[in-house]
């Protein structure tokens, strides 16, 4: 029987399924590995400071296989990034780390701060794509352990800073930072409450807190200082907690920018609660009367049980911090 013999249903399916086969090889040998670099400037610096540049970094997924994409990475070297901002799931693989080493090394010496995602505890499982339609995933008890201190131990090695429920500051080219952060909200790991406690020890031990900076403004007794917030997933709760805090901008990932997306619509799921519309790119979180910036990283990986994107290419970002004037 001839294609035009069939009839006009079986048409039908036959190009929806032709279409659908189309789209996923493309998404699966294509789009997967053609990663891309967003760049977008981000007014926050005192007036007057020198620019800033930042390197989002989120949701590798890194198997040691994966050369190509460690060799990219790599390449963002080039760059020449003030600071790093890692926001977790570097770990796709209970080897992944040995591609972790080799992609992140030429960074050594870079400033920079990371989180946990899940998947830097639990090895990757296979899941059925649809039930994330249902809401977030939850827990797979046969998620193999991975070896999360390892990890840590590498990244502290580069110089960069755990903000696992913690925080940090640093001084970058005459700007001071503070930054605060949460391990894992998707499985529960955050701790907001401490937060509050860890900021108000971190301005105690500062030894220029109580000084006035050339460029602090008048009567001010601290020096002008930028907030960051640093989370893997960014859920409703994590967000409205920074901005309470102080924050001027905060960075995720977590959500692959909905990883299977719509043209024209945009990302169909997030993967926790926060509005699909701000699935990926920079856009600004508002709470009561506080805003703060919000970047949520699309991601350069994804599980290699589910090697596919569609519309929305692996990412990592180069954000330009510039003065408010």
């Amino acid at each position: 029987m001839s294609r035009s013999s069939l009839p006009p249903a079986a048409r039908i399916a036959l190009a929806i399924g032709a279409a659908g086969a189309a789209a996923f090889a493309w998404g699966s040998l294509v789009e997967r590995t053609r990663w891309t670099l967003r760049r977008a400037d981000v007014a926050v610096l005192p007036p007057g400071a020198a620019p800033i540049r930042v390197l989002h970094l989120s949701d590798l997924h890194m198997a040691p296989w994966q050369r190509d994409k460690q060799e990219w990475v790599r390449s963002l070297a080039t760059l020449e990034p003030d600071l790093i901002v890692d926001t977790g799931d570097n770990l796709g693989h209970e080897r992944g780390l040995d591609g972790i080493r080799r992609a992140f090394e030429p960074f050594r010496g870079i400033a920079g701060v990371f989180v946990n995602g899940s998947n830097d505890y639990f090895g990757p499982t296979i899941k059925n794509p649809f039930a994330y339609f249902g809401g977030p995933s939850g827990y797979v008890p046969r998620a193999k352990p991975l070896d999360i201190g390892a990890l840590h131990s590498y990244l502290a090695d580069l110089g960069w800073s755990d903000l696992d429920n913690t925080a940090a500051s640093l001084d970058l080219r005459g700007t001071h930072f503070e930054f605060f952060g949460v391990d894992d909200p998707h499985r529960g790991f955050d701790r907001l409450d401490l937060i509050t406690g860890a900021i108000d020890e971190l301005r105690a031990e500062d030894p220029l807190g109580d000084e006035t900076w050339p460029d602090a403004a008048s009567g001010s007794t601290r020096r002008p200082t930028i907030t960051i917030g640093v989370t893997h997933a960014p859920y409703q709760r994590v967000l409205n907690s920074f901005v309470n805090h102080g924050a001027e901008l905060i960075l995720a990932g977590h959500t692959h920018g909905g990883q299977v997306c719509v043209p024209g619509l945009g990302a169909l799921v997030t993967n926790c609660d926060i509005p699909r519309s701000q699935a990926k790119g920079l856009s600004v979180w508002r709470h009561g009367l506080r805003s703060a910036f919000l970047n949520v990283s699309a991601g350069l990986g994804t599980s290699i049980y589910a090697p596919v994107r569609f519309a929305c290419p692996p990412e990592a970002t180069l954000l330009t911090l510039l003065p408010t004037e």
